[in-house]
């Protein structure tokens, strides 16, 4: 099963006489790395928070103009992530490359307070997506490295689980500047800066350098005969893992749904749209989303190890489908925005996790960044897509037309995704690494 990964590895962690052993659910570098996202996402979210609001309503974009806007800030992250990715694995330095992305995003906040034209605002959101692209591999790679392939999905939810408690901090700290502070969202942008600039020094005191304590997931590939570090991988090695077909299949279903997931953004908009919140409470919808996100991230993690990530991959986006209908046809519920926020969470805790755990269990650690970031730069790519193609269909036909279309998209890509994501033959291990000698010539 290419989303499934049900039992332990042959590298598994055993007991000093020869038993099984207990590996720790958690090593310290997914503890070190979970802290440092959660205060970069306390910075990040206090803008994200206020941001449709100060562009749509501040300065005057039109739906289009936000869309357009919303997908350079993802899709510049998504361009950038490949190559964060194949550095990491080139110079065989995680930490370094991850640092000097999370260093380019904290850099970048004190500039909006100088940027109050589309122009300005578009070039500061791209240099800060920069430093997320950057980033993103890397870290990842790091999580998957310290942990065990069969304890990968509940690493990642534990990880997932703190980056998110700084989503919920995030804009609740947005909400109170916005009603105590003068200067409004400048006042947004100065302290989220100051916050960023303590998470890149958490990180460069307290994350590891290399994998972390704990046998390798895939210890054939992180250590050279004699011991010797292995040497950093080159394009044609990167390039030979779109051979691997679960990386194929994973890649494929990854950017194809994120063809029809309409960005947090737009959504937050929708519901404010449907239900008539006022101005200032939109800033606090992220915290139901993220609320969601951080209770069942481990637990979501933890059952897709158990039962299978294809099953938990696509009842995630089952999931977000409801949600869409709940925006489209429900009645004028009270408990509407809750229900919708929290399947928002639900698809959150569903996925975001376990997709990089499933492939965490299919690349070769050497190449564990530059994987990550092929199925990552190819999901992040399809969301920019989807947010061009939503703001224009919103502009065009409306909200209502807009977001049916995307559902309709979203059932009929989750019914592909399951049909390539089915399991192909019975197997005892459904998730082994790659053996390095089946590999294609060049990445050995």
């Amino acid at each position: 099963m290419y989303l499934a990964d049900r039992s332990a590895p042959a590298g598994a962690k055993t007991a000093p006489d020869g038993g099984p052993g207990r590996a720790p659910a958690v090593a310290s570098a997914v503890l070190a790395l979970g802290t440092v996202s959660l205060i970069t996402d306390v910075s990040s979210e206090m803008v994200t928070a206020v941001l449709p609001l100060y562009l749509v309503a501040g300065l005057g974009l039109s739906p289009l103009g936000f869309g357009a806007l919303d997908g350079v800030y993802n899709g510049v992250s998504a361009l950038v992530q490949l190559t964060g990715g194949h550095l990491a694995d080139r110079v065989r330095n995680h930490k370094l490359i991850a640092g000097i992305g999370y260093g380019l995003s904290a850099l970048c906040k004190p500039l909006l307070l100088l940027a109050h034209s589309l122009g300005p605002v578009g070039v500061v959101l791209a240099l800060e997506r920069t430093g997320k692209g950057l980033r993103t591999a890397p870290r990842d790679a790091l999580i998957s490295l310290s942990t065990p392939a069969e304890l990968q999905g509940r690493a990642f939810g534990v990880h997932r689980a703190m980056d998110t408690t700084g989503a919920l901090l995030g804009p609740l700290a947005a909400f109170f500047i916005l009603n105590v502070a003068v200067g409004g969202y400048d006042a947004v942008f100065g302290v989220s800066a100051c916050i960023a600039v303590l998470g890149v020094v958490v990180l460069m005191l307290f994350v590891p350098s290399g994998a972390g304590p704990g046998p390798s997931p895939d210890p054939v590939e992180t250590v050279e005969p004699g011991g010797a570090k292995p040497a950093g991988v080159n394009l044609r090695e990167a390039a030979a893992l779109l051979r691997l077909p679960r990386l194929r299949a994973l890649a494929l279903c990854a950017a194809l749904l994120g063809l029809t997931t309409v960005s947090d953004a737009f959504l937050y908009l929708l519901l404010q749209d449907r239900t008539g919140i006022r101005e200032q409470w939109f800033p606090l919808l992220p915290l139901g989303t993220a609320a969601v996100f951080l209770l069942l991230a481990v637990p979501a993690g933890a059952l897709a190890d158990r039962i299978g990530r294809r099953t938990v991959f696509l009842a995630g986006h089952a999931l977000l489908l409801a949600g869409y209908g709940l925006l489209l046809w429900a009645p004028h519920w009270p408990a509407l925005p809750y229900l919708v926020l929290a399947l928002h969470g639900l698809f959150y805790a569903a996925t975001d996790g376990v997709l990089p755990a499933a492939v965490g269990a299919t690349v070769p650690a050497k190449l564990r960044a530059t994987g990550l970031a092929l199925v990552g730069t190819g999901q992040a790519l399809a969301r920019f897509v989807c947010s061009l193609a939503f703001g224009a269909a919103w502009t065009v036909w409306g909200a209502g037309p807009a977001l049916a279309a995307a559902a309709a998209g979203l059932c009929c890509c989750a019914a592909v995704a399951g049909f390539v994501l089915r399991p192909s033959a019975p197997d005892p291990d459904p998730e082994p690494a790659p053996d390095p000698a089946r590999l294609p010539r060049g990445t050995r």
